[in-house]
């Protein structure tokens, strides 16, 4: 493993499968030198229902709970290697040289010192015969640092502006910001809720998937009382580095709020509460740790919620808001192409971290590598 050729065109793949629980981004990217990478072809492969189920029930504790995580990382495995000959369909020549496999997130528990996520690695390079790079978190944590957000570093090196000060924000199933000052320190991390909890409560009430542009939540009023008692979560007060998952925010911790009210709410309203609550906690982070963000560039599913975006409008008054579009990237594929980005640093032993963004004790080289 070496720095080797950095002034040919190198090509990888970029795996994403996040909290949403959806499915698997691909995104073949191309790196020429001296010149910001591409994206050369997208794949989008939705997980089974059967498969979705099975990872969500692995967020909690079972019987036979290794075996089953052990399973489900070989369908992983498959699923990502199924998505990965769609997306070489048309590329089979290419010398694509590694697959940066973010893998699937069942514990991330950085205050017990690990996180956890599965996707049996050496199944994908067997699959596909190509080099895998994977578990890019637990060398951030063994540094003393959160493990996440990883995206940062690739947003401060492809989408920062030395004339503007902009503010990165994934909308996955958990928000983050990357803060991309003109001049000063690169932070980044996990603000609260994204699309998760919206999710969770439209499947259980209407059996949808999402809350395709906000509509149900438009139909609904906010729960004043309900959306105090949200953000008044421990982990909003929390100053940064900090990252989050469903440790934090799910349905169990949503009803203990719902039973706390003096009446219930109606399940609208709720949908409307949540919305707003994503909203609020992203515009608070940006509002009280962004001082002078000019622009604010929307990734992740929730880029594409109509009203989730109207209400972050209201909430960053004179804060220009548009998707990464604008930026060259479409917000589906940014993640993607992220983990493409931190598997070729890892080859070229290059750092992947941001010690400000994770609170790691300095750069490390991130991942672990599977050759083909």
């Amino acid at each position: 493993m070496s720095a080797d050729k950095p002034h040919e065109t190198e090509y990888f793949i970029g795996l994403m499968s996040g909290t949403s629980l959806d499915g698997v981004d691909a995104a073949l990217v191309e790196f020429p030198p001296e010149h910001p990478p591409s994206l050369l072809n997208t794949h989008y492969l939705p997980f089974n229902d059967s498969l979705r189920k099975r990872l969500l029930d692995l967020h909690h504790p079972q019987p036979d709970e290794i075996h089953l995580a052990a399973l489900a990382g070989n369908d992983l495995a498959d699923c990502y290697a199924h998505a990965i000959r769609a997306l070489i369909s048309e590329f089979t020549e290419l010398p694509v040289r590694a697959i940066g496999c973010h893998g699937q997130t069942l514990r991330h528990r950085p205050d017990s010192g690990y996180t956890l996520q599965i996707g049996n690695a050496a199944r994908l390079a067997e699959l596909t015969g190509i080099t895998v790079v994977a578990d890019f978190r637990n060398r951030d944590i063994a540094a003393g640092g959160q493990g996440a957000p990883l995206v940062p570093a690739f947003h401060a090196r492809v989408l920062a502006h030395a004339a503007q000060h902009r503010v990165i924000a994934n909308l996955g199933g958990i928000a983050n910001i990357t803060d991309l000052p003109t001049h000063g320190l690169i932070r980044g991390w996990d603000t609260g809720p994204g699309n998760m909890l919206m999710d969770a409560w439209v499947q259980r009430h209407r059996n949808e998937g999402y809350d395709r542009d906000g509509q149900w939540a438009a139909t609904g009023k906010i729960h004043a009382d309900l959306l105090s008692q949200l953000m008044a979560h421990p982990y909003l007060a929390l100053l940064p580095p900090k990252s989050a998952g469903r440790e934090q925010f799910n349905l169990d911790w949503l009803d203990s709020q719902l039973a706390k009210l003096a009446r219930p709410a109606k399940a609208a309203d709720v949908q409307a509460t949540l919305l707003e609550f994503t909203a609020a906690s992203l515009a608070h982070a940006i509002q009280t740790q962004c001082g002078g963000v000019e622009a604010v560039y929307l990734c992740g599913g929730g880029a594409h919620n109509t009203a989730l975006r109207t209400r972050l409008t209201t909430l960053l008054p004179g804060v220009k808001l548009a998707t990464t579009t604008a930026l060259g990237i479409e917000p589906d594929w940014v993640e993607a192409m992220a983990f493409a980005w931190l598997a070729r640093q890892t080859l070229h032993q290059q750092p992947g971290n941001l010690p400000a963004v994770t609170g790691a004790a300095g750069p490390r080289v991130l991942g672990a590598v599977y050759f083909a």
